[in-house]
């Protein structure tokens, strides 16, 4: 583990608090290729695993069935703290979580309904009493990454 890892780790608590707070993550998959392929996505932490909604098919979907194993991320950046003295040494404020983890699509009806109403409920809860159409429901595609590694670091 790098030196300042081990200094400025987050708490679990503080993981938590940044995923339940951020609004956007990257999933990051490898395409056929070989090729990491990252993208930003909108995302709840929900039983302790992260969701992803979207459209059922593309190519991180495509990615992440020929090779479930994906890698998440999340930060929140701060202030800038210029250092007067010497340029080299200005250092930014920030939280950063990155997981890995395996990623599975999600068909379970009742699993996908709690899912976007908590999806709605972090980003549009002024939406939070409206019905999901079924003919959404069955376009909509959620990605369920089962965590297995997790970090979290910061500066202040």
């Amino acid at each position: 583990m790098q030196g300042r890892m081990k200094r400025h780790q987050l708490s679990k608590e503080e993981i938590t608090e940044v995923l339940l707070n951020t609004e956007v993550g990257r999933i990051a998959t490898l395409n056929e290729d070989g090729y990491p392929y990252i993208v930003p996505v909108h995302f709840v932490i929900y039983e302790e695993k992260i969701y992803i909604h979207g459209l059922i098919k593309g190519q991180k979907i495509s990615n992440l069935l020929r090779d479930n194993k994906v890698c998440f991320e999340v930060d929140e950046m701060g202030a800038i703290i210029p250092d007067n003295e010497n340029v080299c040494d200005t250092n930014t404020a920030f939280r950063s979580v990155i997981m890995h983890g395996t990623a599975s699509m999600i068909d379970d009806i009742g699993l996908k309904k709690d899912i976007l109403q908590t999806i709605v409920n972090k980003y549009t809860p002024q939406l939070s009493h409206l019905t999901f159409p079924e003919k959404m429901m069955k376009a909509t595609g959620i990605i369920e990454i089962q965590i297995e590694a997790c970090t979290g670091k910061y500066y202040r």
